[in-house]
């Protein structure tokens, strides 16, 4: 099996799109398609790579901007957890369903935290696509409308710090001092997951 990744930064807020391709079967996924969309599309076209779906993590204009015309470019299905808002057309996806790209899996784990539709998106057990929930060096607000520091503790702290340590992370803006790290690392370095309770993450989130 070859899963290929291709981590492209754009637009004025240090976005990350990503491209998820499943080499041996030709097939795509875009997670998080909004600005520089001719870089996607060169790129699918040098590798002649199918895209049938595109994946938000969340639904905040800066990850959503490019579904419509991605969708329209590729026939593509736009999938989102089903608590998102969104106003345009998508397939609902909920935790814990494994979404297969050729011989490639994506498992969802909802996230919520820095929105309520939050998911994150584990690969292979190779690789974790985290969206606004797991940055390098740090997480997600919460104080936007969705918002809840109480979801953010609850998915940093039971649910993406008990993955394996060796996944690589690739999160949804170049906020850190490196564009990937892994769980590993941020276990050890990054301040958002040194904390001991609960009380004391709150505390660190809202002051």
């Amino acid at each position: 099996m070859t899963t290929k990744v291709v981590q492209l930064e754009v637009g004025p807020m240090a976005n990350f799109s990503y491209i998820i391709a499943d080499e041996n079967k030709g097939l795509a996924a875009i997670v998080d398609p909004s600005w520089n969309l001719e870089r996607t599309y060169g790129i699918l076209a040098n590798n002649k790579w199918h895209v049938t779906m595109i994946i938000n993590t969340h639904n905040h204009f800066d990850h959503v901007l490019g579904n419509e015309q991605i969708a329209s470019h590729t026939s593509a299905r736009i999938l989102q957890h089903h608590a998102s808002n969104w106003a345009g057309k998508y397939v609902s996806i909920t935790d814990g369903e494994r979404i297969p790209l050729g011989d490639t899996v994506i498992n969802v784990l909802h996230t919520p935290g820095h929105s309520k539709e939050s998911i994150s998106l584990l690969v292979n057990d190779e690789f974790i696509f985290t969206g606004d929930t797991l940055f390098v060096g740090g997480c997600g607000r919460v104080d936007l409308l969705g918002g809840d520091v109480n979801d953010m503790y609850n998915s940093l702290y039971h649910k993406v710090l008990q993955l394996e340590e060796d996944l690589i992370v690739y999160p949804g803006h170049n906020y850190g001092s490196s564009p990937w790290s892994t769980i590993g690392k941020e276990k050890k370095h990054n301040p958002a997951l040194q904390f001991r309770s609960r009380d004391e993450f709150v505390k660190f989130m809202t002051s």
